[in-house]
């Protein structure tokens, strides 16, 4: 539920998915979600497709707020997360410990945005 990919053919060009924040019953309309596009897809509005296609579910859903970190250097993330309603609520520092890539061993800080869905629960 809520996980959409963008393909060409056989390529993946991209996915959405999300995940529950809390077993609280009080929080049960808050997500969080992941987004990737892949290098070769970027600038071609699939993220755009992508957010698009989550908002609606999760709206049809009755989810009123989508979180999600992005890491500060990923401007393009943020520009995308920005035109699509979310707001950056602040930075979380050293929130995560990277596991693979050239961060391994790194404590990464990630800012916080959210999008609260104008029509769930207004």
């Amino acid at each position: 539920e809520h996980r959409f990919v963008a393909a060409d053919g056989d390529a993946v060009l991209g996915w959405v998915a999300v995940s529950p924040t809390s077993t609280r019953p009080v929080y049960r309309g808050v997500v969080e979600h992941s987004v990737y596009v892949a290098a070769a897809a970027r600038g071609r509005g699939v993220g755009h497709v992508l957010l698009d296609a989550l908002i609606a579910s999760t709206e049809a859903a009755g989810i009123w707020t989508i979180q999600s970190g992005i890491f500060p250097e990923n401007t393009a993330s943020r520009a995308l997360h920005a035109r699509h309603g979310f707001r950056e609520l602040g930075t979380r520092e050293r929130i995560g410990l990277m596991t693979f890539g050239p961060w391994v061993g790194q404590w990464r800080d990630n800012v916080l945005v959210e999008r609260r869905s104008p029509h769930v629960g207004s």
